[in-house]
């Protein structure tokens, strides 16, 4: 399936015939609509005129690496998410925090900001949603990754459901970093605290 500038089942960029790309517009196109929408702008007011004037390129340029608003806009989420983070194997709890962690650093919370642009597009266009799933899937099988080791090793509880695992740990993480839904929950600390919460009751009595 082919969205814009990356074929989500190749992971290759999908190239416009006839003239090389220029990775630096690439940049600053990706980069314009990604500072448009952190600046608060929602993803039904964006358009690709204001987006060619922050990036200081022509309309064509963007037409011609992505064939509409919502192919640039699943770039961008793309793009902010950044790469995934190296997990060491040793520690389910270590590897947890660390995919938790991922989400708290500066550019994820920006990343939330713009996420909290996408929500009403989200919920509208059934097409999207489908296609931000694909991009979101690698995290969520990192992390089942993580769960299905642990289940393995004898750390996690034998019985352990690993879906609603998943939605366990990354539910509250997403609901604090785009919503800040408990206010009243600090943010240093998070991730760890949020794993060891969800350790006590998936952890193996022997084990954790």
């Amino acid at each position: 399936m082919r969205t814009g500038g990356t074929d989500l089942e190749t992971g290759q960029d999908r190239k416009a015939p006839g003239r090389p790309r220029d990775s630096k517009a690439d940049e600053a196109i990706i980069e314009a609509a990604i500072a448009l929408l952190a600046g608060g702008l929602s993803a039904g007011a964006l358009s690709m005129e204001a987006v060619a004037a922050k990036a200081g390129v022509g309309k064509a340029t963007i037409y011609r690496r992505w064939p509409n608003k919502e192919a640039l806009l699943i770039d961008a989420v793309a793009t902010m998410k950044g790469p995934l983070p190296e997990l060491t194997g040793e520690s389910v709890r270590d590897d947890l925090v660390a995919l938790v962690a991922a989400n708290w650093t500066n550019r994820a919370k920006r990343y939330g900001k713009v996420t909290a642009c996408l929500l009403p597009q989200y919920t509208r266009d059934d097409e999207m949603r489908r296609v931000y799933q694909a991009i979101t899937e690698p995290r969520r099988e990192a992390m089942r990754n993580v769960l299905r080791r642990g289940i393995q090793t004898g750390e996690l509880r034998a019985d352990l459901d690993v879906e609603l695992s998943l939605l366990m740990i990354s539910g509250p993480s997403v609901a604090q970093n785009m919503l800040h839904f408990n206010p009243n929950v600090p943010e240093e600390g998070f991730p760890e605290a949020l794993v060891d919460a969800f350790l006590r009751g998936a952890g193996a009595q022997d084990g954790l």
